[in-house]
Protein backbone atom coordinates (compact mmCIF):
# COMPACT_ATOMS: atom_id res chain seq x y z
CA UNK A 1 0.00 0.00 0.00
CA UNK A 2 1.46 3.40 -1.28
CA UNK A 3 1.02 5.99 1.72
CA UNK A 4 0.31 9.92 0.34
CA UNK A 5 3.51 11.10 2.78
CA UNK A 6 5.98 8.84 1.14
CA UNK A 7 5.64 11.53 -1.78
CA UNK A 8 7.06 14.37 0.57
CA UNK A 9 10.35 11.63 0.85
CA UNK A 10 13.44 13.22 -0.49
CA UNK A 11 14.43 11.36 -4.03
CA UNK A 12 17.40 10.40 -1.80
CA UNK A 13 15.81 8.82 0.85
CA UNK A 14 14.84 5.29 1.25
CA UNK A 15 11.13 4.34 1.63
CA UNK A 16 12.34 1.15 3.82
CA UNK A 17 15.54 0.84 5.91
CA UNK A 18 17.75 -2.34 5.98
CA UNK A 19 20.21 -2.70 9.31
CA UNK A 20 22.19 -6.07 7.49
CA UNK A 21 25.15 -4.16 7.87
CA UNK A 22 24.70 -4.02 11.74
CA UNK A 23 24.64 -6.85 13.60
CA UNK A 24 24.33 -5.28 17.01
CA UNK A 25 24.58 -1.82 18.96
CA UNK A 26 28.43 -2.47 19.71
CA UNK A 27 29.03 -3.33 15.86
CA UNK A 28 27.73 -0.23 14.73
CA UNK A 29 30.05 1.83 16.81
CA UNK A 30 32.28 0.21 16.20
CA UNK A 31 32.87 -0.26 12.54
CA UNK A 32 32.62 3.82 13.23
CA UNK A 33 35.60 3.91 15.49
CA UNK A 34 37.74 2.02 12.72
CA UNK A 35 36.78 3.88 9.83
CA UNK A 36 37.09 7.32 11.69
CA UNK A 37 39.56 6.09 13.79
CA UNK A 38 41.71 9.69 13.87
CA UNK A 39 38.82 11.75 13.89
CA UNK A 40 37.28 13.67 17.21
CA UNK A 41 34.44 11.39 18.44
CA UNK A 42 33.73 13.03 21.62
CA UNK A 43 34.37 16.50 23.08
CA UNK A 44 33.71 17.50 26.89
CA UNK A 45 34.86 20.64 28.69
CA UNK A 46 38.15 20.91 26.38
CA UNK A 47 39.34 17.34 26.34
CA UNK A 48 38.58 15.13 23.33
CA UNK A 49 38.70 11.80 22.41
CA UNK A 50 39.45 10.49 18.94
CA UNK A 51 36.96 7.13 17.84
CA UNK A 52 39.70 4.80 18.20
CA UNK A 53 40.40 6.01 21.96
CA UNK A 54 36.83 5.78 22.44
CA UNK A 55 37.01 2.22 21.39
CA UNK A 56 39.87 1.44 23.24
CA UNK A 57 38.72 2.78 26.63
CA UNK A 58 35.44 0.78 25.82
CA UNK A 59 36.90 -2.13 25.68
CA UNK A 60 38.52 -1.56 28.78
CA UNK A 61 35.73 -0.87 30.81
CA UNK A 62 34.12 -3.58 29.42
CA UNK A 63 36.84 -5.96 30.33
CA UNK A 64 36.66 -4.78 34.01
CA UNK A 65 32.86 -5.30 34.13
CA UNK A 66 33.19 -9.10 32.64
CA UNK A 67 36.39 -10.15 34.37
CA UNK A 68 36.26 -8.04 37.39
CA UNK A 69 32.47 -7.94 38.14
CA UNK A 70 31.81 -10.82 36.34
CA UNK A 71 29.00 -9.32 34.59
CA UNK A 72 27.07 -11.35 31.87
CA UNK A 73 24.84 -11.15 29.18
CA UNK A 74 21.66 -10.05 30.25
CA UNK A 75 22.57 -8.27 33.45
CA UNK A 76 21.71 -4.85 34.04
CA UNK A 77 23.89 -1.61 34.77
CA UNK A 78 22.38 1.65 35.84
CA UNK A 79 24.47 4.35 34.33
CA UNK A 80 23.91 7.74 36.50
CA UNK A 81 26.31 9.82 34.92
CA UNK A 82 25.64 13.48 33.17
CA UNK A 83 26.66 14.64 29.72
CA UNK A 84 30.65 13.81 30.16
CA UNK A 85 32.56 11.57 28.36
CA UNK A 86 32.27 8.30 30.71
CA UNK A 87 28.25 7.77 29.43
CA UNK A 88 28.99 7.23 26.25
CA UNK A 89 32.28 4.93 27.08
CA UNK A 90 30.32 3.42 29.50
CA UNK A 91 27.57 2.54 27.87
CA UNK A 92 29.79 1.52 24.52
CA UNK A 93 31.19 -1.27 27.06
CA UNK A 94 28.03 -2.48 28.31
CA UNK A 95 26.97 -3.32 24.72
CA UNK A 96 30.34 -4.96 23.89
CA UNK A 97 29.25 -7.88 26.39
CA UNK A 98 25.70 -7.98 26.13
CA UNK A 99 25.24 -6.10 29.43
CA UNK A 100 21.65 -4.10 29.56
CA UNK A 101 21.81 -0.37 30.43
CA UNK A 102 19.14 1.34 33.06
CA UNK A 103 19.81 4.71 32.16
CA UNK A 104 18.99 7.16 35.32
CA UNK A 105 18.49 10.87 35.93
CA UNK A 106 21.26 11.48 37.94
CA UNK A 107 19.08 14.02 39.79
CA UNK A 108 17.14 11.33 41.16
CA UNK A 109 15.92 11.26 44.67
CA UNK A 110 16.45 8.25 47.07
CA UNK A 111 13.12 7.10 46.56
CA UNK A 112 13.19 6.93 42.81
CA UNK A 113 16.10 5.54 42.28
CA UNK A 114 15.09 2.66 44.43
CA UNK A 115 12.42 1.91 42.49
CA UNK A 116 13.96 1.56 39.10
CA UNK A 117 16.80 0.14 40.65
CA UNK A 118 14.44 -3.02 42.16
CA UNK A 119 12.26 -3.03 39.37
CA UNK A 120 15.47 -3.61 37.19
CA UNK A 121 16.97 -5.96 39.10
CA UNK A 122 20.46 -3.61 38.48
CA UNK A 123 23.74 -5.61 39.63
CA UNK A 124 25.84 -2.80 39.22
CA UNK A 125 26.20 0.79 39.14
CA UNK A 126 28.11 3.80 37.67
CA UNK A 127 27.40 7.42 38.92
CA UNK A 128 28.84 10.60 39.29
CA UNK A 129 30.56 11.23 42.64
CA UNK A 130 28.35 14.74 43.25
CA UNK A 131 25.07 11.72 43.62
CA UNK A 132 26.74 9.25 45.84
CA UNK A 133 25.35 10.25 48.97
CA UNK A 134 21.53 9.98 47.38
CA UNK A 135 22.73 6.50 46.37
CA UNK A 136 24.19 5.89 49.89
CA UNK A 137 20.49 6.17 51.24
CA UNK A 138 19.05 3.74 49.46
CA UNK A 139 21.91 1.01 48.41
CA UNK A 140 21.24 -1.28 50.88
CA UNK A 141 17.42 -1.78 49.65
CA UNK A 142 18.48 -3.03 46.39
CA UNK A 143 20.17 -5.55 44.65
CA UNK A 144 23.27 -3.36 43.26
CA UNK A 145 26.72 -5.37 44.28
CA UNK A 146 29.06 -2.92 42.60
CA UNK A 147 29.45 0.45 42.66
CA UNK A 148 32.03 2.85 40.30
CA UNK A 149 32.21 6.24 40.97
CA UNK A 150 33.40 8.89 38.73
CA UNK A 151 34.47 12.21 38.90
CA UNK A 152 33.98 14.93 36.26
CA UNK A 153 37.38 15.30 34.98
CA UNK A 154 38.40 11.70 34.93
CA UNK A 155 39.14 12.10 31.43
CA UNK A 156 40.81 15.59 31.34
CA UNK A 157 44.63 16.05 31.45
CA UNK A 158 45.95 15.35 34.87
CA UNK A 159 46.09 18.53 35.77
CA UNK A 160 42.88 20.14 35.06
CA UNK A 161 41.22 17.33 36.99
CA UNK A 162 43.45 18.17 40.24
CA UNK A 163 42.09 21.47 40.12
CA UNK A 164 38.60 20.82 39.05
CA UNK A 165 38.44 18.77 41.67
CA UNK A 166 40.28 21.06 44.47
CA UNK A 167 37.62 23.63 43.76
CA UNK A 168 34.79 21.50 43.74
CA UNK A 169 36.09 20.22 46.94
CA UNK A 170 36.59 24.29 48.41
CA UNK A 171 32.49 24.67 47.27
CA UNK A 172 32.13 21.46 49.41
CA UNK A 173 30.45 20.10 46.32
CA UNK A 174 31.57 16.64 46.86
CA UNK A 175 29.65 14.57 49.21
CA UNK A 176 31.14 12.54 51.89
CA UNK A 177 29.84 9.32 51.93
CA UNK A 178 31.15 5.86 53.59
CA UNK A 179 30.03 3.15 51.13
CA UNK A 180 32.33 0.77 49.11
CA UNK A 181 33.70 2.05 45.96
CA UNK A 182 35.93 1.59 43.19
CA UNK A 183 36.98 4.43 41.26
CA UNK A 184 35.97 4.65 37.08
CA UNK A 185 40.06 5.62 36.48
CA UNK A 186 40.71 2.51 38.50
CA UNK A 187 38.40 0.17 36.94
CA UNK A 188 39.55 1.45 33.67
CA UNK A 189 43.62 0.46 34.65
CA UNK A 190 42.51 -3.23 36.18
CA UNK A 191 40.17 -3.27 32.97
CA UNK A 192 43.10 -2.47 30.43
CA UNK A 193 45.21 -6.25 31.32
CA UNK A 194 42.98 -8.76 31.21
CA UNK A 195 41.45 -10.11 27.48
CA UNK A 196 38.00 -9.61 26.35
CA UNK A 197 35.50 -12.46 25.97
CA UNK A 198 33.35 -12.33 22.78
CA UNK A 199 29.94 -12.40 23.52
CA UNK A 200 27.49 -13.53 21.02
CA UNK A 201 24.66 -10.76 20.65
CA UNK A 202 21.41 -11.45 18.82
CA UNK A 203 19.51 -8.52 17.45
CA UNK A 204 16.54 -9.74 19.49
CA UNK A 205 18.45 -9.59 22.92
CA UNK A 206 17.25 -6.47 25.22
CA UNK A 207 20.38 -4.06 25.10
CA UNK A 208 18.55 -1.17 26.99
CA UNK A 209 16.19 -0.42 29.49
CA UNK A 210 14.50 2.66 29.29
CA UNK A 211 12.25 3.82 32.03
CA UNK A 212 9.10 5.62 31.32
CA UNK A 213 5.93 6.02 32.60
CA UNK A 214 4.20 4.82 29.44
CA UNK A 215 0.29 5.75 29.17
CA UNK A 216 -0.91 4.93 32.39
CA UNK A 217 1.56 6.78 34.45
CA UNK A 218 3.05 3.55 36.29
CA UNK A 219 7.29 3.67 35.82
CA UNK A 220 7.90 1.06 33.83
CA UNK A 221 11.01 -0.12 31.89
CA UNK A 222 10.49 -0.61 28.33
CA UNK A 223 12.83 -3.26 26.88
CA UNK A 224 14.50 -1.73 23.33
CA UNK A 225 16.35 -4.52 21.79
CA UNK A 226 19.33 -3.95 19.39
CA UNK A 227 16.81 -4.22 16.33
CA UNK A 228 15.09 -1.37 18.14
CA UNK A 229 17.49 0.75 18.03
CA UNK A 230 19.70 0.03 15.03
CA UNK A 231 16.02 0.12 12.95
CA UNK A 232 15.66 4.03 14.51
CA UNK A 233 19.59 4.69 13.97
CA UNK A 234 18.85 3.76 10.32
CA UNK A 235 15.57 5.81 10.46
CA UNK A 236 17.11 9.02 11.56
CA UNK A 237 20.50 8.85 9.42
CA UNK A 238 17.86 8.22 6.35
CA UNK A 239 15.64 10.87 7.61
CA UNK A 240 18.95 13.54 8.13
CA UNK A 241 20.93 12.58 5.43
CA UNK A 242 20.26 15.53 3.23
CA UNK A 243 21.30 17.92 5.66
CA UNK A 244 23.66 15.88 7.95
CA UNK A 245 27.01 14.88 5.32
CA UNK A 246 28.54 11.50 7.02
CA UNK A 247 31.71 12.44 8.95
CA UNK A 248 31.78 16.18 8.52
CA UNK A 249 29.33 17.37 11.64
CA UNK A 250 29.91 18.76 14.77
CA UNK A 251 26.96 18.19 16.92
CA UNK A 252 25.59 19.71 20.28
CA UNK A 253 24.72 17.09 22.67
CA UNK A 254 23.04 19.51 25.18
CA UNK A 255 19.80 17.37 26.39
CA UNK A 256 21.23 13.96 28.69
CA UNK A 257 21.95 10.93 26.96
CA UNK A 258 20.09 9.32 29.48
CA UNK A 259 16.92 10.80 27.93
CA UNK A 260 16.53 8.29 25.22
CA UNK A 261 15.87 11.37 22.09
CA UNK A 262 19.64 12.57 22.87
CA UNK A 263 21.01 8.80 23.56
CA UNK A 264 19.43 7.44 19.44
CA UNK A 265 19.66 10.90 17.79
CA UNK A 266 22.82 12.68 19.08
CA UNK A 267 24.72 9.58 20.02
CA UNK A 268 24.15 6.74 18.54
CA UNK A 269 22.73 7.99 15.20
CA UNK A 270 25.53 11.05 14.63
CA UNK A 271 28.19 9.19 16.48
CA UNK A 272 27.80 6.09 13.67
CA UNK A 273 27.62 8.32 11.05
CA UNK A 274 31.63 9.71 11.93
CA UNK A 275 30.41 13.08 13.44
CA UNK A 276 31.67 14.98 16.69
CA UNK A 277 29.90 15.33 19.34
CA UNK A 278 29.96 17.87 21.81
CA UNK A 279 28.93 17.17 25.18
CA UNK A 280 27.29 19.62 27.46
CA UNK A 281 26.96 18.20 31.05
CA UNK A 282 24.99 21.30 32.37
CA UNK A 283 22.93 23.39 29.65
CA UNK A 284 21.78 25.96 32.29
CA UNK A 285 22.30 28.65 32.92
CA UNK A 286 22.78 29.08 29.03
CA UNK A 287 25.81 31.06 29.79
CA UNK A 288 27.44 27.20 29.52
CA UNK A 289 25.71 26.84 25.78
CA UNK A 290 26.91 30.21 24.42
CA UNK A 291 30.41 29.08 25.28
CA UNK A 292 30.44 26.26 23.73
CA UNK A 293 28.44 28.02 20.28
CA UNK A 294 31.36 30.84 20.50
CA UNK A 295 34.45 27.73 20.52
CA UNK A 296 32.62 25.09 18.39
CA UNK A 297 31.05 25.52 14.84
CA UNK A 298 28.34 23.66 15.54
CA UNK A 299 26.39 22.42 12.65
CA UNK A 300 23.64 19.91 14.42
CA UNK A 301 21.78 20.19 17.44
CA UNK A 302 18.78 18.45 19.13
CA UNK A 303 16.71 20.67 21.84
CA UNK A 304 13.25 20.90 23.24
CA UNK A 305 11.03 24.16 23.15
CA UNK A 306 12.21 25.84 26.46
CA UNK A 307 16.03 25.21 25.46
CA UNK A 308 15.37 27.30 21.98
CA UNK A 309 13.52 29.37 24.47
CA UNK A 310 16.34 29.90 26.34
CA UNK A 311 18.80 30.66 23.89
CA UNK A 312 16.48 33.29 21.84
CA UNK A 313 15.99 35.02 24.95
CA UNK A 314 19.82 35.39 26.04
CA UNK A 315 21.19 38.72 24.17
CA UNK A 316 24.69 36.56 23.89
CA UNK A 317 22.91 34.42 21.72
CA UNK A 318 20.76 37.00 20.06
CA UNK A 319 23.99 39.38 19.26
CA UNK A 320 25.89 36.22 17.52
CA UNK A 321 23.32 33.29 16.67
CA UNK A 322 25.58 30.27 14.92
CA UNK A 323 25.82 30.59 11.41
CA UNK A 324 27.73 26.93 11.04
CA UNK A 325 24.46 25.70 11.54
CA UNK A 326 22.47 23.11 9.51
CA UNK A 327 19.83 21.61 11.46
CA UNK A 328 18.10 21.86 14.70
CA UNK A 329 16.03 18.86 15.65
CA UNK A 330 13.00 19.37 18.30
CA UNK A 331 11.61 16.55 20.29
CA UNK A 332 10.38 16.11 23.57
CA UNK A 333 7.32 18.44 23.84
CA UNK A 334 5.59 20.58 21.35
CA UNK A 335 7.58 23.45 19.81
CA UNK A 336 5.67 26.52 19.78
CA UNK A 337 5.17 28.62 16.79
CA UNK A 338 6.45 31.45 17.63
CA UNK A 339 9.86 30.28 18.97
CA UNK A 340 10.29 28.47 15.79
CA UNK A 341 9.57 31.31 13.94
CA UNK A 342 11.97 33.35 15.73
CA UNK A 343 14.45 30.60 15.60
CA UNK A 344 14.46 30.76 12.10
CA UNK A 345 14.33 34.38 12.13
CA UNK A 346 17.76 34.45 13.87
CA UNK A 347 19.53 31.46 12.74
CA UNK A 348 18.37 31.09 9.27
CA UNK A 349 17.23 27.70 9.84
CA UNK A 350 13.93 26.45 10.78
CA UNK A 351 13.46 23.98 13.83
CA UNK A 352 12.66 20.80 12.59
CA UNK A 353 10.03 19.03 14.64
CA UNK A 354 9.17 15.32 15.05
CA UNK A 355 7.57 12.85 17.25
CA UNK A 356 8.56 9.90 19.28
CA UNK A 357 8.19 8.01 22.62
CA UNK A 358 10.30 5.75 24.81
CA UNK A 359 8.77 2.79 23.67
CA UNK A 360 9.66 3.56 19.71
CA UNK A 361 13.37 3.79 20.47
CA UNK A 362 12.16 6.92 20.18
CA UNK A 363 11.60 8.84 16.47
CA UNK A 364 8.38 7.42 14.34
CA UNK A 365 7.66 11.47 12.58
CA UNK A 366 10.09 13.79 11.62
CA UNK A 367 9.35 16.43 9.02
CA UNK A 368 10.88 16.72 5.61
CA UNK A 369 14.09 18.94 6.36
CA UNK A 370 13.52 20.52 2.56
CA UNK A 371 10.52 23.00 1.31
CA UNK A 372 8.42 20.27 2.66
CA UNK A 373 8.66 21.56 6.56
CA UNK A 374 5.06 22.05 8.22
CA UNK A 375 5.43 24.46 10.91
CA UNK A 376 3.06 22.96 13.82
CA UNK A 377 2.89 19.16 12.46
CA UNK A 378 5.14 16.23 13.54
CA UNK A 379 5.63 15.91 10.48
CA UNK A 380 5.81 12.18 8.45
CA UNK A 381 6.68 8.47 9.56
CA UNK A 382 9.51 7.74 9.01
CA UNK A 383 11.01 4.81 7.01
CA UNK A 384 9.24 1.58 7.41
CA UNK A 385 7.23 2.60 9.49
CA UNK A 386 3.12 2.23 9.56
CA UNK A 387 1.09 5.28 11.36
CA UNK A 388 -2.58 5.92 11.46
CA UNK A 389 -5.09 7.09 13.72
CA UNK A 390 -8.33 5.29 15.11
CA UNK A 391 -11.32 5.91 17.16
CA UNK A 392 -11.95 3.56 20.07
CA UNK A 393 -12.92 0.89 18.64
CA UNK A 394 -9.21 0.53 16.95
CA UNK A 395 -10.86 1.57 13.33
CA UNK A 396 -9.17 4.07 11.70
CA UNK A 397 -10.58 7.63 11.24
CA UNK A 398 -11.34 10.14 8.45
CA UNK A 399 -8.72 12.82 7.36
CA UNK A 400 -9.01 15.39 9.61
CA UNK A 401 -10.48 13.50 12.39
CA UNK A 402 -9.36 13.49 15.83
CA UNK A 403 -8.47 9.80 17.47
CA UNK A 404 -5.40 8.11 18.64
CA UNK A 405 -2.59 7.43 16.97
CA UNK A 406 -1.39 3.96 16.88
CA UNK A 407 2.34 3.24 15.38
CA UNK A 408 3.72 -0.13 13.41
CA UNK A 409 7.62 -0.57 12.77
CA UNK A 410 10.80 -2.07 13.77
CA UNK A 411 11.60 0.62 16.22
CA UNK A 412 8.47 -0.27 18.66
CA UNK A 413 10.10 -1.85 21.76
CA UNK A 414 9.77 -5.54 22.94
CA UNK A 415 7.31 -4.99 25.73
CA UNK A 416 7.65 -3.42 29.30
CA UNK A 417 9.70 -5.63 31.11
CA UNK A 418 8.08 -7.76 33.30
CA UNK A 419 4.65 -6.25 32.92
CA UNK A 420 3.04 -8.62 30.18
CA UNK A 421 -0.37 -7.11 30.78
CA UNK A 422 0.94 -3.50 30.49
CA UNK A 423 2.18 -4.54 27.19
CA UNK A 424 -0.66 -5.96 26.42
CA UNK A 425 -2.26 -2.85 26.90
CA UNK A 426 -0.47 -0.55 24.83
CA UNK A 427 0.53 -3.16 22.06
CA UNK A 428 -2.24 -4.95 20.10
CA UNK A 429 -1.65 -6.76 17.27
CA UNK A 430 1.65 -5.23 16.82
CA UNK A 431 0.32 -1.86 16.84
CA UNK A 432 1.58 0.58 19.75
CA UNK A 433 -1.04 3.28 21.27
CA UNK A 434 0.47 6.10 22.04
CA UNK A 435 -2.47 7.86 23.99
CA UNK A 436 -2.32 10.66 22.10
CA UNK A 437 -4.78 12.09 20.07
CA UNK A 438 -3.69 13.44 16.66
CA UNK A 439 -4.98 14.02 13.34
CA UNK A 440 -3.70 12.97 9.62
CA UNK A 441 -3.85 14.97 6.87
CA UNK A 442 -4.42 13.65 3.18
CA UNK A 443 -1.13 14.45 2.23
CA UNK A 444 0.19 12.21 4.97
CA UNK A 445 1.03 15.05 7.51
CA UNK A 446 0.56 14.71 10.94
CA UNK A 447 -0.54 16.70 13.59
CA UNK A 448 -1.03 15.87 17.78
CA UNK A 449 -4.11 17.43 19.33
CA UNK A 450 -4.06 16.77 22.98
CA UNK A 451 -1.16 14.35 24.73
CA UNK A 452 -2.10 11.73 27.04
CA UNK A 453 -4.47 12.67 28.89
CA UNK A 454 -3.13 13.49 32.52
CA UNK A 455 0.46 13.62 31.46
CA UNK A 456 2.19 16.73 32.30
CA UNK A 457 5.38 17.25 30.29
CA UNK A 458 7.89 19.87 31.73
CA UNK A 459 11.08 21.09 29.38
CA UNK A 460 10.97 17.94 27.84
CA UNK A 461 10.28 15.22 30.41
CA UNK A 462 7.35 13.35 31.71
CA UNK A 463 5.81 13.88 34.67
CA UNK A 464 2.54 11.79 35.70
CA UNK A 465 0.06 12.98 38.37
CA UNK A 466 -0.32 9.22 40.25
CA UNK A 467 3.34 9.51 41.44
CA UNK A 468 3.28 12.76 42.69
CA UNK A 469 -0.18 12.54 43.99
CA UNK A 470 1.42 9.72 46.51
CA UNK A 471 3.78 11.47 47.72
CA UNK A 472 1.66 14.56 48.48
CA UNK A 473 -0.67 12.14 50.36
CA UNK A 474 1.87 10.34 51.75
CA UNK A 475 2.16 13.53 53.90
CA UNK A 476 0.19 12.96 57.46
CA UNK A 477 -1.98 16.01 57.26
CA UNK A 478 -3.14 15.67 53.73
CA UNK A 479 -6.34 13.76 52.67
CA UNK A 480 -6.53 13.96 49.07
CA UNK A 481 -4.45 15.61 46.14
CA UNK A 482 -4.89 15.68 42.38
CA UNK A 483 -2.21 17.07 40.26
CA UNK A 484 -2.65 19.04 36.91
CA UNK A 485 -0.01 20.99 34.23
CA UNK A 486 -0.47 24.57 33.67
CA UNK A 487 1.16 26.32 31.02
CA UNK A 488 4.35 28.22 31.98
CA UNK A 489 6.37 30.56 29.74
CA UNK A 490 9.77 28.77 30.53
CA UNK A 491 9.02 24.98 30.50
CA UNK A 492 5.98 24.78 28.64
CA UNK A 493 3.90 23.41 31.55
CA UNK A 494 4.18 23.70 35.63
CA UNK A 495 2.92 21.42 38.14
CA UNK A 496 0.21 22.57 40.00
CA UNK A 497 -1.56 20.42 42.88
CA UNK A 498 -5.23 20.93 44.26
CA UNK A 499 -5.14 19.35 47.88
CA UNK A 500 -7.62 18.50 50.51
CA UNK A 501 -5.91 18.81 54.01
CA UNK A 502 -6.89 16.58 56.86
CA UNK A 503 -6.33 20.02 59.83
CA UNK A 504 -5.70 23.39 59.18
CA UNK A 505 -2.31 25.08 59.30
CA UNK A 506 -0.71 23.56 56.44
CA UNK A 507 1.10 26.01 54.12
CA UNK A 508 2.44 25.50 50.47
CA UNK A 509 5.84 26.02 51.76
CA UNK A 510 5.34 23.05 53.56
CA UNK A 511 4.30 20.84 50.92
CA UNK A 512 7.41 22.28 48.88
CA UNK A 513 9.56 21.43 51.61
CA UNK A 514 8.00 17.83 52.18
CA UNK A 515 8.20 17.13 48.70
CA UNK A 516 11.67 18.31 48.07
CA UNK A 517 13.79 14.97 49.05
CA UNK A 518 11.08 12.77 47.22
CA UNK A 519 10.95 14.36 43.97
CA UNK A 520 12.93 15.38 41.29
CA UNK A 521 13.19 19.18 40.85
CA UNK A 522 10.86 19.39 37.75
CA UNK A 523 8.11 16.84 39.29
CA UNK A 524 7.41 18.89 42.58
CA UNK A 525 4.26 21.36 42.11
CA UNK A 526 5.09 24.89 41.36
CA UNK A 527 1.38 25.93 42.96
CA UNK A 528 -0.45 24.50 45.55
CA UNK A 529 -4.16 25.21 45.71
CA UNK A 530 -6.13 24.40 48.93
CA UNK A 531 -9.78 23.21 48.73
CA UNK A 532 -12.47 21.66 50.75
CA UNK A 533 -12.98 18.85 48.27
CA UNK A 534 -12.28 17.40 45.00
CA UNK A 535 -14.48 16.92 42.22
CA UNK A 536 -15.07 13.14 41.82
CA UNK A 537 -17.25 11.03 39.46
CA UNK A 538 -20.39 8.73 40.88
CA UNK A 539 -17.75 5.79 41.37
CA UNK A 540 -15.21 8.22 43.79
CA UNK A 541 -12.94 8.99 41.20
CA UNK A 542 -11.22 12.38 41.14
CA UNK A 543 -11.87 14.08 38.01
CA UNK A 544 -9.00 15.97 36.74
CA UNK A 545 -9.99 17.36 33.96
CA UNK A 546 -12.39 19.47 36.08
CA UNK A 547 -9.54 21.07 37.84
CA UNK A 548 -8.37 22.35 34.30
CA UNK A 549 -11.35 23.66 33.20
CA UNK A 550 -11.90 27.86 34.42
CA UNK A 551 -13.96 28.16 37.33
Amino acid sequence: MKHSWLNYYHKDMSHEINTDHWTSISDAIEQACDKYSNRIALTCMGTDITYRQFDRLADSFAKYLQNNLGLKKGDRLAIMVPNLIQFPVVFFAAQKIGVICVNTNPLYTPREMLHQFNDSGAKAIVILDLFVDNLEKCLGDTKIEHVIVTSIGDQMPAWKAALVKTVMKVKGLIPSHSLKVVKFKEALALGSKGKLTKVNIESDDVCILQYTGGTTGVSKGAMLTNKNILSNMAQIQNAAKIQVLEGQETVLAALPLYHVFALSVNFLSFVCMGQRMILVPKPIPVANMIKVFKKYEITAMTGVNTLFNALLNDPNFADNPPRSLKIALGGGMAVQKSVNDRWQSLTGQPIVEGYGLTETSPVTHVNPTDENLRIGSIGIPVASTEAKVVDENGNEVPYGTEGELIIKGPQVMAGYWQKPEDTAVTIKNGWLYTGDIATQGEDGFFYIVDRKKDMIIVSGFNVYPNEVEDVICSHPDILEAAVIGVPDEKSGEAVKAFVVVKKEGVTSEDLKEYCKDKLTNYKRPRFYVFKSELPKSNVGKILRRELREPS
